[in-house]
C-alpha cells in the first residue's frame, strides 16, 4: 500500500490523533467511509448506464462527423 509499512502508518495515526483529537477521529473515519461508499455506488451506476455497444457507436459516429466536416 504505497510503500508504507506498519511503523509509518502508526506514526501517521499518532499525528492524526494529536491534530484532530480522540473524539474527531471516529467522525472523520465515518465520513471517509460514507464518501468512499458513495463514490463506488456512483461508479457502479455509471457502469450500468454505459453499455459497451453505445460507447463504440458514439466513437464511430463522432469520427464520421468530423470527416464530413473536413470534406466541406
Amino acid at each position: 500500500m504505497f510503500g508504507l509499512g506498519t511503523q509509518e502508518l502508526l506514526i501517521i495515526l499518532v499525528i492524526a490523533f494529536f491534530v484532530f483529537g480522540g473524539k474527531k477521529l471516529p467522525e472523520i473515519g465515518a465520513g471517509l467511509g460514507k464518501g468512499l461508499r458513495a463514490f463506488k455506488s456512483g461508479l457502479k451506476d455509471l457502469e450500468k448506464e454505459a453499455e459497451p455497444g453505445k460507447l463504440t457507436e458514439d466513437k464511430s459516429s463522432s469520427t464520421s462527423k468530423t470527416e464530413d466536416k473536413k470534406k466541406v
